[in-house]
C-alpha cells in the first residue's frame, strides 16, 4: 500500500440492537403451536438505562481492575502472560525493524507484513500503518515508539466492539444461546457466565442442549453445580428444541432471570447443526418472539485465522450478538481478535485466559491492546 493510501486508510464498527421482551403463554402448545405475538412491551435499552434493585453494572462480567491480586497474581498480570507468546511476535518483530529508523514507505511496508504475520489480519495492518503514517511519516522512530504507537491504535480498533452483554428485566428469563464448535471452551464459557450473573444476585438457569453427546451434558452439570446453577437436561439424542422449549417454560415458572442453553457444534454435518439451531430458534420464538436475546459464539484463539471461518458459519445459522474469546493463554495467535474486530464488528464480550472460574473477565480494548504489545497496561 502506498504512502499516500495509508494516509487516506478510515476506520468503522458495529452496533447490535437490543431485543424486545414478550408473554409466555403457561401450557405447552403441541408441535410448538402458533400462540399469536403478544402485546409489545415498551423498547428495550440499555442495561445501565433499567431502573432495578439489583446491582447491574455490566453484570458481574466485571473490568479488568489493576490492583486486584489472587494466587497467580491479578488478571491484567493473567492477560499479559495469557497473550506473551502473540507479544513475543509482534514485539521482537518491531524492535527488529526500529532499532532507531526513519519511518518511510518501506518502513512501513516491513510494519504491515509483521502485523499480518501476527495474525492481525489485512485490514488492520492497513489501517494501522494509515494512522502511523498520518502521524509519523518521514519521523524517526524506536521500537518502544512504533509499539506504544499501535497499542494506541489497536485499541482505537477495538474499542466499539468491546461492549458488554445487556440484561434485561423485562425479560424473563433473559434467554442466552451458546454457540461453537466442539472444543471451543463452550461449557466452562457457560459456566463462567453464570457464575459471574448469579454474583450480582441474578438467578440463572442451564439446558444442556447439546444432546447428541452424553459427555457435553455431563460436563455441564459438573459446571453447573460448580456455578450453583440448576442444570435442565434430557437423555442422550432428545430433541435439542423441545428440551429449548422445556427449559424456557421451567425457567419462566421459576421467574429466573437468565437462561443459558447449550447447543451442539459438529461443524463436520453442517446441514444438520444448521436445521438443528433453526429448530430451536423457531421453538423458542414461540413462547417468546425476541427469543434468544442473545446469541453468543465461543471462539477458541488457537485457532488463528479459522476463526473467521467460524463465525461465517455461525452466523449462517443464527443471529450471532456477540463473542467470547477463549484459550487466549494458549495461543500465539491472539492478534486474531484484533482481526475480527476489524472485519465482523460484533461485541466481544469476554476473553479467557484459563480454565478457573475466575479466569474470564470482560473484555477491555486499551488493557487487551497493550498486553498484546507486550506493554504494562
Amino acid at each position: 500500500m502506498s504512502g499516500k493510501d495509508r494516509r487516506d486508510e478510515g476506520q468503522g464498527g458495529a452496533q447490535v440492537p437490543g431485543a424486545t421482551p414478550a408473554e409466555v403463554p403457561g401450557a405447552r402448545p403441541a408441535e410448538y403451536a402458533d400462540h399469536g405475538a403478544p402485546e409489545a412491551p415498551p423498547p428495550s435499552r440499555g442495561l445501565s438505562e433499567i431502573p432495578t434493585e439489583r446491582p447491574i453494572e455490566a453484570p458481574a462480567l466485571e473490568r479488568p481492575n489493576p490492583g486486584e491480586r489472587g494466587d497467580r497474581g491479578g488478571w491484567l498480570v493473567r492477560l499479559k502472560r495469557g497473550l506473551g507468546s502473540s507479544s513475543e511476535k509482534l514485539t521482537g518483530g518491531i524492535s527488529g525493524l526500529f532499532t532507531r529508523r526513519r519511518l518511510d514507505d518501506e518502513a512501513l511496508e516491513d510494519l504491515e507484513d509483521l502485523l499480518i504475520g501476527a495474525d492481525l489480519g489485512v485490514g488492520t495492518a492497513a489501517k494501522i500503518a494509515g494512522a502511523l503514517a498520518k502521524s509519523r511519516f518521514n519521523q524517526e522512530v524506536t521500537a518502544e515508539d512504533v509499539r506504544g504507537a499501535v497499542a494506541d491504535e489497536v485499541a482505537k480498533l477495538l474499542e466499539p466492539v468491546a461492549q458488554t452483554i445487556s440484561i434485561h428485566e423485562a425479560h424473563k428469563p433473559h434467554v442466552i444461546l451458546v454457540c461453537g464448535v466442539n472444543g471451543s471452551g463452550k461449557t466452562t464459557t457457560i459456566a463462567k457466565l453464570a457464575r459471574l450473573f448469579k454474583s450480582v444476585g441474578l438467578e440463572v438457569i442451564l439446558a444442556a442442549g447439546d444432546t447428541f453427546r452424553a459427555a457435553a451434558t455431563e460436563q455441564l452439570q459438573i459446571w453447573g453445580k460448580r456455578a450453583g446453577c440448576e442444570v435442565i437436561a434430557r437423555a442422550t439424542g432428545a430433541d435439542a428444541a423441545s428440551l429449548a422449549y422445556d427449559a424456557y417454560t421451567q425457567a419462566r415458572s421459576q421467574r429466573a432471570d437468565i437462561l443459558i442453553i447449550d447447543t451442539a457444534g459438529r461443524l463436520h454435518n453442517k446441514s444438520d447443526l444448521m436445521g438443528e439451531l433453526k429448530k430451536i430458534e423457531r421453538v423458542l420464538k414461540k413462547v417468546d418472539p425476541a427469543a434468544p436475546h442473545d446469541c453468543i459464539l465461543v471462539l477458541d484463539a488457537t485457532v488463528g485465522q479459522n476463526a473467521h471461518a467460524q463465525v461465517e458459519v455461525f452466523r449462517e445459522m443464527v443471529a450471532v450478538t456477540g463473542l467470547v474469546v477463549t484459550k487466549v493463554d494458549g495461543s500465539a495467535k491472539g492478534g486474531v481478535v484484533v482481526a475480527l474486530a476489524e472485519r465482523f464488528g460484533l461485541p466481544v464480550y469476554a476473553v479467557g485466559v484459563g480454565e478457573g472460574m475466575e479466569d474470564m473477565r470482560a473484555f477491555e480494548a486499551r488493557s487487551f491492546a497493550r498486553s498484546l504489545l507486550g506493554l504494562s497496561s
